[in-house]
C-alpha cells in the first residue's frame, strides 16, 4: 500500500478526479472535483490536498484535505472530506492509513486540529475523533461535526 499525493504527483489528477467523482459526485457537481484537484495543483495554498491510496496500481482509496465541506460550520478548518475505501477491500483499517497522513500533513502545515462531517457514530473516533456539533449542509441536510486534535 502506498498513498499518493496528487499535488506531488500531478500525473494522478485525472485518476483522481474520475475516483472522486465515480463516489461522491452528482451529475449536477461533477466539474466541483475536477475543478477543485486541477485547481489545487498550481495553487500557492496549502489546501486543498487530495489523497489517493493504492494497492500496486489500482486506486483503492482517496481522501481529501480542504477548507471546508460543503457544511455551515466555516469557522472551522482544515477538512477531512470524501473518505472512501472501495467495498472490497474494507475491513482491513486501510482508512486509517489515509486519515494518519492527513493528519500528519495538517500538522505539518501548523494546524492544530482537523475535523469532518459525518453521520458515521463509531468509526470516526477510533482515529482520535470527537463529535463536537452538528453541521448544516446547503441542501438543508445535517451531518455530526467531529474534531481530532493534532501533535
Amino acid at each position: 500500500m502506498k498513498i499518493i499525493s496528487v499535488r506531488e504527483n500531478p500525473e494522478y489528477a485525472e485518476a483522481a478526479i474520475g475516483f472522486f467523482q465515480s463516489h461522491w459526485a452528482s451529475e449536477d457537481s461533477m466539474m466541483v472535483y475536477e475543478d477543485c484537484i486541477n485547481s489545487s495543483l498550481d495553487s500557492d495554498s496549502p489546501l486543498p490536498q487530495w489523497y489517493l491510496l493504492m494497492s500496486g496500481e489500482e486506486i483503492i482509496g482517496g481522501a481529501g484535505l480542504i477548507t471546508n465541506d460543503f457544511i455551515s460550520r466555516m469557522d472551522l478548518y482544515p477538512w477531512l472530506c470524501a473518505l472512501y475505501i472501495e467495498e472490497r477491500h474494507r475491513g482491513n483499517n486501510y482508512g486509517s492509513l489515509i486519515i494518519e497522513r492527513i493528519k500528519r500533513d495538517a500538522a505539518a502545515i501548523g494546524y492544530k486540529a482537523l475535523y469532518l462531517c459525518s453521520d458515521h457514530i463509531g468509526y470516526y473516533e477510533h482515529f482520535g475523533f470527537e463529535r463536537i456539533a452538528e453541521g448544516w449542509h446547503p441542501w438543508g441536510e445535517s451531518s455530526g461535526v467531529f474534531r481530532a486534535e493534532l501533535g
